[in-house]
């Protein structure tokens, strides 16, 4: 009987550790900079990301992360696109310093695109 209860509490816990990591994916989404650019008043030199936000979809409190550590930190909110994008995209403009300020972030296969404050 204790043998019983002891794997059901494990069932449990892996049930909802995995709930709680996939709800954390549809809050978050990976993306590349080929070249440096600016998120808010941080610079990033050309790598891999991945941008976490929390908040209301209108209201985003929005962290970039580089090897599991906040690099930057940004408000935006999430704009509905028409179709879903084929590829993770970056969209800018040019900055102060003739580094590129990103606007927007489109995400793999996903409708939803992460527009930054500011633009």
């Amino acid at each position: 009987m204790r043998f019983v209860k002891c794997c059901a509490s494990v069932v449990a816990l892996t049930m909802v550790f995995s709930l709680g990591m996939l709800a954390k994916d549809t809050n978050s989404g990976k993306f590349d900079l080929a070249e440096t650019a600016q998120i808010g008043s941080t610079t990033l030199q050309p790598g891999h990301y991945i941008a976490e936000w929390t908040g209301s979809n209108n209201a985003l409190n929005v962290s970039i992360v580089s090897h599991g550590k906040t690099v930057a930190t940004a408000h935006g909110h999430l704009k509905e696109m028409p179709q879903k994008s084929p590829f993770n995209a970056v969209e800018s403009h040019p900055g102060q310093n003739n580094t590129q300020q990103v606007d927007e972030i489109d995400f793999d296969n996903s409708k939803e695109a992460l527009v930054l404050a500011g633009t």
